[in-house]
C-alpha cells in the first residue's frame, strides 16, 4: 500500500462547497406612488386656479377682464372664449386687452382667449409662407399691448375681432402690406385690398384658393 502511494502519489480528494440556501426575494410593499408637488424656490405655494367665471353686466362697460392664468387647461380656456362671446353678444362694444400670444398669421391668444384677425387670411402653417406669415405677426406684435374690439357679427364659433397697435394701427392691415395675408372680401367687404402689394395673390395662391369664388377679385 505504501508502495502504491509512492509511485502513483496521493490525490487529496476535492473539497465540496456547502450548500447555501438561497437568500429569499426581498418583496416591497404595494404603496400607491404619491403625486409630485410643484415647489417654488421660495417655498411659497402656487395660488389656487381660478376657473369659475362672471357673467357679463349689460348695464357695466363692455371691457373683459379675464383673471390671469399662466397656463390654463383646455376646459378653461374653452370657458374664457365662452365668456368673452357672452360679452361680444350683449348691447355696445366690447374690448379685450392685453400681450398676446401668436398662434400663426391670422389668430393670436390674448389671455389665453383665442382670436382670429377680422376680415384677412393668412396662409396655414404648413402652407407656403405660413411659416413666415407667423414670424412677421410675431414681429408687429412683441412687447406691444393688443387693444381687440371683438366683431359679435362675425363671431359665431369663435371670437373674431379687430386689433390694433397702441399707436392705433391695424395689424391685419399691417401683415397684408407686408404680402404675407389676404383681404377677405367675404367678411371685410374689401377693407384691405387697397394694401395688397402687386401680384400677391399669386404668390399667396393656395390662400387665394380657398376663398369662394365671389369673394375673389
Amino acid at each position: 500500500m505504501g508502495l502504491l502511494r509512492l509511485l502513483f502519489g496521493h490525490r487529496p480528494q476535492p473539497q465540496r462547497r456547502p450548500k447555501v440556501a438561497p437568500k429569499a426575494h426581498r418583496v416591497e410593499p404595494d404603496h400607491p406612488k404619491k403625486p409630485r408637488r410643484y415647489v417654488s424656490p421660495s417655498g411659497a405655494k402656487p395660488a389656487p386656479r381660478k376657473t369659475s367665471l362672471a357673467h357679463p353686466d349689460p348695464a357695466a362697460p363692455q371691457n373683459v377682464t379675464l383673471p390671469y392664468c399662466r397656463y390654463p387647461k383646455r376646459e378653461e380656456r374653452a370657458e374664457r372664449a365662452k365668456l368673452v362671446y357672452r360679452h361680444a353678444c350683449t348691447p355696445g362694444p366690447t374690448i379685450l386687452k392685453g400681450r398676446c400670444y401668436v398662434i400663426d398669421g391670422d389668430t393670436i391668444s390674448i389671455n389665453s382667449v383665442p382670436i382670429r384677425l377680422a376680415g384677412i387670411d393668412a396662409p396655414e402653417l404648413d402652407h407656403p409662407y405660413g411659416q413666415a406669415s407667423k414670424w412677421a405677426m410675431v414681429r408687429i406684435t412683441k412687447g406691444q399691448i393688443i387693444t381687440a374690439r371683438i366683431a359679435p357679427e362675425m363671431s359665431y364659433d369663435r371670437t373674431v375681432a379687430i386689433c390694433c397697435l397702441p399707436d392705433g394701427r391695424d395689424i391685419a392691415a399691417e401683415l397684408v402690406k407686408q404680402g404675407l395675408a389676404l383681404d377677405w372680401p367675404l367678411f371685410s367687404k374689401g377693407r384691405y385690398r387697397q394694401f395688397e402689394p402687386d401680384g400677391v395673390r399669386r404668390k399667396l395662391w393656395m390662400t387665394n384658393k380657398r376663398q369662394p369664388p365671389v369673394a375673389r377679385g
